[in-house]
């Protein structure tokens, strides 16, 4: 059978700059973006057609900061998609090769983020598991001094982002995909978790705040309901826009209460 056409809608730079600009990105900006591909329709040139929007958005004063997160750099006993035979497991552990800023894929959080990561100029955090990568005015000072213990919390990237008034970007993705809140996770009472990964000298633990992003979603809803999002649509793909100290402010007074972990 012949290959269907594609439905649409046809998405283009110059369509997502627009579409971006229309809901509410400035020039200037500082901008954590999640995005989904696939959400957006039909994009001609693909990922590079999407950053290349997000950074006329942006113009070049601007700063893009995305996820680029090596979860698969864990301890494989932990592994569920998909599990590994436990006898794999102490050789996993030895020959996975350490975190390497430059080289190190991004794993699970899609081909945008990816393809920020290998774009000209794009600077990345030194987090093992949880790094971020950006573009742009601001980017070495969003990236610089992520601590190699502390995945989302004080001495990463999303304090400076908070510290700079950035602002949060779903595009195409939800609540749940939303890190900012993570830093909330810090600043309330949470439990502890060892973490394991491959080190510049062979298998390593360190002890981190237990993150999870379980009700984001439902966090999310009363966020909306209870601050200013700007909501639109870019391509096919729901859009929101929301300042980042508001999301993780918020997020400290509802995680207590609708989440309790401690």
């Amino acid at each position: 059978m012949p290959t269907p056409p594609p439905t649409g809608p046809l998405v283009t730079r110059g369509t997502i700059a627009a579409g971006l600009r229309e809901l509410g990105v400035r020039t200037g900006d500082t901008l954590l973006a999640h995005t989904s591909l696939s959400s957006l329709g039909w994009v001609c040139g693909g990922p590079v057609a999407v950053v290349q929007g997000l950074l006329d958005a942006l113009g070049p004063v601007g700063t893009l900061v995305v996820p680029t997160q090596t979860g698969d750099l864990s301890d494989p006993a932990l592994w569920t998609s998909p599990p590994v035979p436990e006898e794999w497991w102490d050789t996993v552990r030895r020959a996975t090769p350490a975190y390497d800023p430059l080289i190190t894929p991004s794993r699970g959080v899609g081909v945008i983020p990816e393809t920020v990561r290998t774009w000209p100029g794009a600077l990345r955090s030194a987090h093992p598991q949880t790094s971020f990568a950006a573009l742009g005015a601001r980017a070495a000072e969003v990236v610089e001094g992520h601590a190699t213990d502390c995945r989302l919390g004080e001495r990463s990237p999303l304090a400076t982002l908070e510290r700079l008034g950035a602002r949060v970007l779903l595009l195409g993705a939800g609540y749940e995909a939303c890190t900012a809140v993570h830093l909330a996770e810090y600043r309330i009472p949470s439990p502890t978790v060892e973490v394991g990964r491959p080190g510049p000298v062979g298998w390593e633990r360190v002890t981190e705040v237990s993150i999870t992003s379980d009700r984001f979603d439902e966090l999310g809803h009363d966020f909306e309901r209870d601050r200013p999002v700007t909501r639109a649509t870019v391509g096919a793909a729901p859009a929101r826009l929301f300042p980042l100290p508001d999301a993780v402010a918020y997020a400290e007074r509802w995680l207590p209460v609708h989440r309790p972990r401690d």
